[in-house]
C-alpha cells in the first residue's frame, strides 16, 4: 500500500487554519479555492469537485476538533482506478504559523505519483489562500 505524508508550513493562526479545514462543505471557498472548484454535502459524505476535473465521493471519518484533525476516505469517483484509499489532515500550532500535514494511503500503488502531485498541489492552495487571506 502506498503512503504519501506531505507538510508545509503555513503563515497563519491555527485557530484559524483549523477553522477553515474542519468545515468540510467549504474546501472550494475556505480551504483551497482553485483545487477545489465545488462540494456537495450528503449524508455523511461530500462529492468534491477537484480544478483538474476529477470529482470523488469522500466518506468524512471523522473531525476531531481536540487533534484538529479531519480524517476522510475516497468511496467513489476518480474513475474507479482506486481500490483503496484513506487521507487525513492535521494542523499543529508553531508558534504563531501551524504546521499543516496531509497523509494519504491507497491502492494501487501506481496511483502514488499522481495522488502526491494532486496533493502537492493542494497544499500549495492551502497555504496561498491561507496566507494570503490572513
Amino acid at each position: 500500500m502506498a503512503s504519501i505524508q506531505r507538510e508545509v508550513r503555513i503563515e497563519a493562526r491555527p485557530d484559524r487554519v483549523w477553522d477553515a479545514l474542519r468545515d468540510v462543505g467549504a474546501l472550494h471557498t475556505r480551504l483551497a479555492p482553485g483545487f477545489v472548484t465545488a462540494v456537495k454535502l450528503e449524508d455523511g459524505a461530500r462529492v468534491v469537485t477537484f480544478g483538474n476535473g476529477r470529482v470523488a465521493r469522500e466518506r468524512i471519518v471523522t473531525v476531531d476538533d481536540a487533534a484538529r484533525r479531519v480524517v476522510w476516505s475516497v468511496v467513489g469517483g476518480a474513475g474507479g482506478a482506486m481500490t483503496h484509499h484513506n487521507a487525513s489532515a492535521q494542523v499543529f500550532a508553531d508558534g504563531d504559523a501551524c504546521r499543516f500535514v496531509w497523509i494519504a494511503d491507497l491502492l494501487p500503488d501506481e496511483l502514488a505519483p499522481a495522488i502526491a502531485g494532486m496533493i502537492e498541489h493542494g497544499l500549495a492552495a492551502i497555504r496561498k489562500h491561507l496566507e494570503e487571506s490572513a
